[in-house]
């Protein structure tokens, strides 16, 4: 399949900058198995979930990856004090980052960024914008220093247009994220419309919650740069299934119910984890998993989740799930009819089409 057949029209306008308040008021598009589309809320889905359906979130949290900075005049080959954005990606050790910083062309190896008290030098440079940092301190020291100088790591569609402030610091954090398990640098937003409530209404309803941990990485930020999506290289990220989450899924599996990730990081750790008949073992890995159109899911069932950019792997998953007519269909639904869109907006329930 080509790029283009994954483009969409989505006016500037529907781009959400802040989610909405209380997280469950959002708008949810509920796309059914056999292609139709129903408008609803996020707090309808005790009522569009079936009892015993199984709802697997992602427990990572996320690290306060946006830093900015000031490289230090350099002693040799001139160069003056300079203003350094940096978003951590990927941790390589205890000491170092990789990093996307811009305005990348004005750093050298070698240079010394300063973000505060906390200082780190360049000790490589790749392509695409990209370094590898070695800090001054590593552990939980440089840990709890990435927390004190850091900001939350909005997208860039959001962080364009505005600069993250203390409210980010909640609205960008999951209520099942659990902070032993920090690691992602960008948010699994579908769990971003869960509240309390919202949780309980739909345990009263029969729904079971499990967790996996998916530490959301470099891909989140990287565009698909091939026309031919055969040659996109995905990059890897960690996951996690514990014991008890891979017996909770087995045991919904082999009971018949439905097995129903919160989130595209949710649904690629299980179909990363899932032997060819959907059972899942406790594993540790990384996962480079791209779904595109054909892929034949073997543990999800469905999907929450929320609306994706155009030309984007995500909108490529989603395609797979509901079918690539579909979901152009119900995308230009959802801005015909003014839905919230990305990582603060509205969300989406998709049936999976073959079930």
């Amino acid at each position: 399949m080509r790029l283009s057949d994954f483009d969409y029209d989505l006016p500037d306008e529907r781009i959400a900058l802040r989610p909405a308040r209380p997280r469950d008021s959002a708008r949810l598009l509920h796309i059914r198995a056999d292609g139709s589309l129903g408008d609803h809320g996020v707090k309808d889905l005790a009522s569009l979930l079936r009892p015993g359906d199984l709802l697997v979130s992602n427990d990572t949290h996320v690290l306060r990856a946006a830093l900015t900075g000031e490289r230090a005049a350099r002693a040799v080959g001139g160069g003056g004090a300079a203003k350094i954005s940096v978003n951590l990606h990927t941790r390589d050790n205890a000491r170092c980052w990789r990093a996307f910083v811009k305005p990348a062309k004005r750093l050298k190896v070698g240079d010394e960024i300063r973000f505060g008290s906390l200082k780190a030098s360049i000790e490589a440079k790749r392509p695409g914008g990209e370094v590898v940092l070695e800090f001054d301190c590593e552990g939980e020291a440089l840990d709890r220093a990435i927390a004190i100088a850091g900001q939350p790591p909005l997208p860039p569609y959001i962080a364009s247009k505005r600069a993250p402030d203390a409210q980010d610091a909640d609205d960008y954090q999951t209520v099942f994220a659990d902070p032993d398990k920090t690691g992602s640098v960008a948010a699994p937003t579908a769990g971003l419309h869960f509240t309390d409530d919202l949780m309980a209404a739909l345990r009263r309803a029969g729904v079971e919650f499990t967790a996996v941990t998916l530490h959301v990485g470099a891909g989140t930020f990287l565009p698909v740069k091939s026309e031919n999506i055969a040659e996109h290289q995905m990059h890897s990220e960690w996951y996690e299934v514990s014991e008890a989450a891979a017996e909770t899924i087995n045991r919904a599996r082999a009971d018949g119910r439905r097995i129903i990730p919160v989130g595209t990081t949710a649904l690629r750790t299980l179909e990363s984890a899932a032997s060819e008949d959907g059972e899942l073992e406790a594993c540790v890995g990384e996962t480079e998993i791209f779904i595109t159109p054909g892929y034949r899911f073997r543990a999800a069932d469905a999907l929450l989740t929320n609306f994706h950019l155009p030309k984007s792997t995500l909108l490529m998953l989603v395609s797979a799930m509901a079918g690539t007519d579909v979901i152009k269909r119900a995308y230009a639904h959802a801005v015909k009819v003014e839905y919230r869109f990305f990582s603060y907006g509205d969300a989406c329930l998709i049936e999976r089409a073959d079930r």
